[in-house]
């Protein structure tokens, strides 16, 4: 093979090595970035952030739940991940709660494993100082949920109401939550 030929045949291989090395690259997703932009959640559902055990009572019977909280949705919700201590675990939630600046109201979005049908319809509520509510309008039986922080203790006091009328609240469940 000539030298000009060679020297060609070089240029060619650079050109080719190159040209895939841009492909690869313009093919491959970007680095994942942390989002520096403030926590546009409330004070109040940061301090929920964690790892938690939930203990309490649901119906009158003990209960003890792991419950893990993050930002997610680049800080739009909160996402309450609980699950039962018990094995195999009897009961698991994603709760996601998010915070509306313009009617300064909390809506939430409950699923566990009773379903689709037992996630509809969404929750909504308010914050007031350091507590928490608000009510699942389940077809029948509406919900009424508390968080109550107590800062002197670092915990949260977490209850569960229902009700037939909407008027009339009894306790469904009732916990306190301690960092793990």
């Amino acid at each position: 093979m000539s030298a000009p030929l060679i020297h060609a045949a070089r240029q060619l291989r650079l050109i080719i090595l190159y040209s895939a090395g841009w492909m690869l690259l313009a093919g491959c997703p970007a680095p994942v970035q942390q989002i520096t932009a403030a926590d546009p959640r409330p004070e109040l559902l940061r301090q929920l952030d964690g790892a938690w055990v939930m203990e309490g009572t649901i119906r009158d019977k003990p209960v003890m739940y792991n419950l893990q909280v993050q930002s997610t949705l680049q800080g739009r919700f909160s996402e309450l991940h609980m699950i039962d201590t018990a094995f195999p675990p009897q009961y698991e939630a994603r709760v996601f709660i998010g915070y509306d600046s313009d009617s300064r109201s909390i809506y939430t979005h409950w699923l566990d494993l009773f379903g689709a049908g037992a996630s509809v319809p969404h929750g909504e509520g308010y914050i007031n100082g350091d507590t928490l509510l608000f009510v699942v309008p389940y077809p029948g039986r509406p919900f009424r949920d508390v968080f109550v922080l107590d800062r002197r203790q670092l915990r949260w006091d977490f209850l569960i109401e229902s009700s037939s009328d909407s008027v009339q609240w009894e306790q469904f469940a009732r916990y306190t939550i301690r960092r793990r």
